[in-house]
C-alpha cells in the first residue's frame, strides 16, 4: 500500500471541506511513504503523526463550524463521532507507537485505522452535510422495520460503494458462501439491552471494496485491509442507527473477528432476530441482528487497542479455525468412513464426483483435497489436471485414495506428483498420522 490518490468520488461539494480532505489524504500518503524509511524512522513518523492530530483537529473545528452556520440537523451525532475518533482511537493508537517505539506492525495499525476512518468518514457523514442524506424511519409499526433496514443497507452499499446490492434472503443462517470475513460488533443500549451486529463478506468482494476505494488492485487480505474495512463496518452501522432513531442510544461496547466455526456457533447459541443475505454481483454479504441479554457464551475474544494487531494476525493465520479437507470419492461408505475418522478434528466437506469437487473447491478453497484416483467417468488423474490448470486452486495439496496398493499402481499414482497417497486399507491411526503429519509441514512417509 503506497498511497492513497484521491478521486473525485471523496468529493462532497462543500470546497473548503473537499480541500480539508485532500489534506488529509496527502497527509496520511506521506505516513504511508515515511513508514518504509529506516533511517531517522521513529523521529519522522512521530512528528508526521503529531502533524495529522494536529490537522484533524482543525479539521473538524472547520466542519463542525459549518455544520452550525447551516443549521445542520443531526450537528450533534457528527460531532459525537469526531470526538470519539478525537480523544479515544487517536490517543490509543499513538500510545501505542509509543510503547512500541514506533514500530512497523505498530505504524501498520495506525495507517489502517486512519485510512479506514478516513475513507468511511468522506463517504458517510460527510456526504449528509452536503445534503445526500439518507432515509429517517419513526414511527413505522414493527413488522416494516425489516423492509426499512434492507432499502438502508442496500442504498449504503449503493452510496458509499457503487454496489447495487439486492436481498436475496431474510433467513440466512451461517450457509456457506465461500470465504467469508465476519466483522462482529456489540452495542449496548440504555436499558442494558444487548445486540449484536455481524457483518459478512466474501474475500472476493471485500478485495473488490478495498481495490476501488484505494484505486489500487489488491489481491490479498492482509492486516491493513481487515482495519480499513473495520472502521468501514462501523461507519456503516453508526450511518444505519441514524436513520432509526430510537437506536441512537446504543453505544458500541466492543467488536471481534469471527471465523465461519465461529459465526455458526454464535447463531446456535442465539438465533438471529433479522439475518439477511445480499448479491451485489461482483460477490455476497450478509448482515445479522441478534439479541442477546447477557454475556454468557462467549465464543471470541474481542479486539481493543492493546491486542488488535495480534488478533487479527491469529485471525487471518487460521489459528481459529479448524484446517478444511474435501473428501472426493463416488462411494457413500468411504466418504463417511474419512469424515467419521477426521471430523473431530478437521472441518469436512464432500463431494461424490469430480465436477461436483471442482465446484466445491472453487467456493471453499479447502485446505487439503482426499481425491478418490479410480473414480468412474472422471478419475483422479483428469481431476487433478483440471485442479493444476486453474492457477486460483493450483496450489491446494491434493492426496489421492486408492484401494490399490502393489507397485505399478503405486507408480503410476506418484508420477503424477500428489502429495501423497492413501491406501483405503489402510489402518486409521496411519491415516490420521499422515494427515496430521501433513498439517503439521513433516513430509509423512508415503
Amino acid at each position: 500500500m503506497k498511497a492513497i490518490p484521491w478521486n473525485r468520488r471523496y468529493e462532497i461539494g462543500v470546497e473548503s471541506i473537499d480541500k480539508q480532505h485532500k489534506q488529509l489524504f496527502a497527509t496520511i500518503n506521506k505516513l504511508l511513504v515515511l513508514g518504509e524509511e529506516e533511517e531517522k524512522k521513529e523521529w519522522v513518523c512521530r512528528e508526521g503523526v503529531k502533524y495529522l492530530k494536529n490537522h484533524v483537529t482543525e479539521h473538524f473545528q472547520h466542519e463542525e463550524d459549518y455544520m452550525r452556520s447551516i443549521d445542520y440537523p443531526d450537528y450533534e451525532v457528527h460531532k459525537r463521532l469526531h470526538d470519539d475518533f478525537q480523544e479515544n482511537t487517536l490517543p490509543s493508537l499513538e500510545q501505542e507507537l509509543e510503547d512500541t517505539e514506533y514500530s512497523e506492525e505498530a505504524m501498520r495499525h495506525f495507517l489502517g485505522v486512519s485510512i479506514g476512518w478516513l475513507l468511511a468518514h468522506t463517504q458517510t457523514e460527510d456526504l449528509a452535510i452536503a445534503g445526500k442524506r439518507m432515509s429517517q424511519w419513526t414511527n413505522i409499526p414493527p413488522e416494516q422495520e425489516i423492509d426499512a433496514l434492507e432499502q438502508t443497507i442496500v442504498q449504503l452499499n449503493n452510496d458509499m460503494f457503487q454496489l447495487k446490492a439486492k436481498a436475496i434472503s431474510r433467513q440466512y443462517s451461517g450457509e456457506s458462501i465461500g470465504k467469508t470475513f465476519c466483522y462482529r460488533f456489540v452495542y449496548r443500549g440504555n436499558k442494558k439491552e444487548r445486540w449484536e451486529i455481524i457483518w459478512g463478506i466474501e474475500e472476493e468482494l471485500l478485495l473488490k471494496i478495498v481495490s476501488d476505494l484505494m484505486d489500487a488492485q489488491y489481491l490479498k487480505v492482509d492486516d491493513m485491509v481487515i482495519n480499513i474495512t473495520r472502521y468501514i463496518a462501523r461507519q456503516m452501522i453508526e450511518k444505519i442507527k441514524e436513520c432509526f432513531p430510537h437506536l441512537e442510544a446504543f453505544e458500541m461496547e466492543g467488536e471481534s473477528l469471527l471465523t465461519y466455526e465461529q459465526l455458526l456457533a454464535t447463531f446456535e447459541r442465539v438465533p438471529p432476530f433479522c439475518s439477511m443475505l445480499f448479491d451485489t454481483g461482483a460477490g455476497y454479504f450478509t448482515f445479522s441482528v441478534l439479541s442477546t441479554s447477557a454475556d454468557r457464551g462467549k465464543i471470541v475474544s474481542p479486539i481493543n487497542a492493546q491486542n488488535a494487531m495480534g488478533q487479527i494476525k491469529k485471525y487471518l493465520g487460521g489459528e481459529d479455525r479448524k484446517k478444511q479437507i474435501l473428501i472426493v470419492d463416488d462411494s457413500d461408505f468411504m466418504r463417511e468412513n474419512i469424515i467419521r475418522l477426521l471430523g473431530d478434528k478437521y472441518e469436512m466437506i464432500e463431494s461424490n464426483s469430480s465436477i461436483a469437487a471442482i465446484k466445491s473447491i472453487t467456493v471453499h478453497r479447502p485446505d487439503l483435497i482426499l481425491l478418490d484416483y479410480e473414480m468412474p467417468v472422471c478419475d483422479g488423474r483428469q481431476t487433478l489436471e483440471m485442479i493444476r490448470s486453474d492457477e486460483e486452486i493450483a496450489d491446494i495439496p491434493v492426496v489421492f485414495l486408492t484401494g490399490r496398493g502393489d507397485a505399478e499402481s503405486v507408480k503410476k499414482v506418484m508420477s503424477l506428483k500428489p502429495r501423497g497417497y492413501l491406501l483405503k486399507t489402510m489402518p486409521e491411526e496411519d491415516i490420521k498420522k499422515f494427515i496430521d503429519g501433513l498439517f503439521a509441514k513433516k513430509e509423512p512417509a508415503k
